[in-house]
């Protein structure tokens, strides 16, 4: 993490500490300096977790679906810290990793499904302010997941979006997981980088 943290990381302590930093090593393989700036008040960050932890149990939506929702989620509101952590954890499950990696350029991109695309339509719609789902995209995504998937797919990038815009107001960005496993860099859109003419 960088130095522009809002606020100061401090040292994580206590028996939930202790648990919290040996779960992020085997999962992270070190205990991210994130962990220290929401340290400050435990309960909101094990809270936090221990809702990510039963939204793992969900489903509903298949995996690849799912990282690829969630990546375009982070990605349309600029949270790097989760467009990496989630491309370092598409690694370690074993999800296409090609597919995640062309994430922040998926409208560009031409390795999509029709369904992968109206996925991260949805998840991008719903990460605008004011939310931008449309009837036609839900009912497209109806048809074709079933309303189970449906409601898993928004849990989901509504739980993205609380950890997304967290890490950004709190200043928290990537820590570079992806890179120090020898991942290669994430594509970059160039709608982002401007047009060049």
């Amino acid at each position: 993490m960088t130095a522009t943290a809002r606020i100061p990381a401090i040292e994580v302590t206590g028996p939930i500490g202790s648990i919290m930093k040996v779960a992020a090593r085997r999962m992270l393989g070190k205990v991210p300096d994130s962990l220290g700036v929401l340290w400050h008040y435990p309960a909101v960050f094990t809270d936090m977790m221990g809702f990510n932890r039963k939204a793992e149990k969900w489903d509903r939506l298949d995996e690849n679906l799912s990282i690829l929702a969630r990546m375009a989620s982070a990605a349309a509101i600029g949270c790097n810290a989760c467009l990496d952590i989630n491309y370092f954890m598409a690694h370690r499950q074993g999800l296409d990793e090609v597919k995640v990696r062309e994430v922040p350029r998926w409208r560009e991109s031409t390795i999509y499904t029709t369904l992968e695309r109206a996925v991260m339509a949805y998840a991008h719609a719903m990460s605008q302010t004011p939310v931008a789902v449309t009837d036609e995209l839900s009912a497209e995504l109806l048809d074709a997941l079933g309303p189970a998937a449906l409601i898993e797919l928004t849990a989901r990038v509504g739980l993205m979006n609380l950890a997304a815009r967290t890490n950004i107001a709190l200043g928290i960005h990537s820590e570079e997981y992806a890179a120090a496993c020898g991942l290669p860099a994430l594509a970059t859109s160039t709608a982002a980088l401007g047009s060049v003419a």
